[in-house]
C-alpha cells in the first residue's frame, strides 16, 4: 500500500519533495495542472519534467488533478475546445505514465462557514447550513438545473472516457463538497450521493470511469461509510482514497484531525482491505495548526497515522 500527497505545480521543488519522502510519502499528485499549456507536446514536456524531479527525490508521479471548467459544466461556447484540451492532458499522462486524473464536476465550488477552533488552537474547516443560509450565495451566471447538469456530464463523458481508456488513465471523480443533493449557488449538484455516482458510471461504463473516494465527503453524506466502501470497492470503482475524518452531520460538520472524528479509521482501513482495494491513500487536507509553516506539521502527523493504519492492516 502506498501514500500519496499533493502539491500545486508551482510548489514542486526539491525541498518540498524531499520533505514528503522523509515523512513517508510514496506518490506525488500535481493538484493543479498549469492552465497556460495548450498543446500536447507542452503537456508531455511538463509532466516529464515533474516525473524526473519526483523520481530524483524517491517519489513516483502518480496523479494529476483538474477542475471541471465552466465551459464544460455549463456547456458554454468553447466547450468542445476545452474538452479537447482535457483529452490532450489524458494523452500526455498516458505517454508519461501517470495513471490517474482526479477531477470534479460542478460550476460552483466548495462551501464553508467560519472555522471552528479545536485542540491546541487548530482551525477546523467547518460547514454549518444554518450559517450558510444567512447569506446570499447566488451566482446568476451559473444557474443550471439538474437535467442540464446530467446532459452536460453525459456529453463530457461520451468524449472523455474513450480517450482515458486509450491512454490507460483512470478518471477519479471527487464528490461535491458539501455533498448536499440540492442546488447551491444556483447550480444543481449531481455528485452528492452514491446513487448519483452509479448513474455517472452508467453513462459510459468503463474501468476508467471511477471515483476519488473522499472518505470525508462520503461521511458527510450521512451514510454508513464502511458500507459505502464495500459498495464502491466491490465494483472496482475506487481509484484512490482521501483518507480523512470528520465530525458532525451532513448540514453541520467539521473536518477534524484524522484520529478524532466520527469514523473508526482502523475499521475503515480494514474495510478497504476486505474489498481488495490496492490503490493509494492520501491525507487530502487536515486542520490548520498555529504557526505550522506550509502545513508541514499537519502533513507529517496525518501521513504517519496513515502509515500506521496501513502497516497494522495490510501487513
Amino acid at each position: 500500500m502506498y501514500i500519496q500527497d499533493q502539491l500545486p505545480h508551482d510548489r514542486i521543488t526539491d525541498d518540498n519533495l524531499s520533505y514528503y519522502k522523509a515523512i513517508g510519502v510514496d506518490y506525488l499528485t500535481v493538484n493543479s495542472l498549469p492552465l497556460d499549456l495548450y498543446t500536447y507536446p507542452e503537456m508531455v514536456e511538463f509532466l516529464r519534467e515533474v516525473r524526473t524531479r519526483a523520481e530524483k527525490n524517491g517519489l513516483r508521479l502518480y496523479n494529476a488533478a483538474l477542475s471541471g471548467p465552466d465551459e464544460i459544466t455549463l456547456a458554454q461556447q468553447d466547450r468542445d475546445a476545452k474538452i479537447e484540451e482535457w483529452c490532450n492532458w489524458l494523452r500526455a499522462m498516458g505517454a508519461v505514465g501517470v495513471p490517474t486524473l482526479g477531477y470534479n464536476f460542478k460550476p460552483v465550488g466548495n462551501f464553508r462557514t467560519p472555522s471552528d477552533t479545536g485542540r491546541g488552537g487548530a482551525h477546523y474547516s467547518t460547514f454549518t447550513y444554518a450559517e450558510y443560509a444567512k447569506e446570499n450565495h447566488a451566482y446568476p451566471e451559473k444557474h443550471i438545473d439538474e437535467d442540464g447538469m446530467w446532459a452536460n456530464i453525459s456529453y463530457f463523458h461520451q468524449r472523455i472516457v474513450p480517450v482515458a481508456e486509450e491512454a490507460g488513465v483512470t478518471l477519479a471523480l471527487h464528490p461535491d463538497d458539501p455533498p448536499l443533493p440540492e442546488p447551491m449557488g444556483g447550480a444543481a449538484r449531481i455528485v452528492s450521493t452514491l446513487d448519483q455516482y452509479e448513474r455517472i458510471f452508467a453513462l459510459n461504463p468503463s474501468p476508467q470511469n471511477a471515483m476519488l473516494f473522499c472518505q470525508g465527503c462520503v461521511t458527510e453524506m450521512g451514510i454508513d461509510v464502511y458500507e459505502a466502501i464495500r459498495r464502491m470497492g466491490r465494483q472496482g470503482k475506487i481509484a484512490y482514497v482521501h483518507f480523512r475524518n470528520v465530525r458532525g452531520t451532513p448540514k453541520d460538520f467539521r473536518e477534524v484531525f484524522i484520529d478524532e472524528g466520527d469514523v473508526d479509521m482502523f475499521q475503515a482501513m480494514q474495510t478497504y482491505k476486505e474489498v481488495g482495494f490496492n490503490g493509494p491513500f492520501m491525507m487530502d487536507h487536515t486542520p490548520s495548526i498555529p504557526d505550522d509553516q506550509g502545513g508541514r506539521q499537519g502533513h507529517a502527523y496525518a501521513t504517519g497515522f496513515i502509515r500506521a493504519m496501513i502497516q497494522a492492516v495490510y501487513r
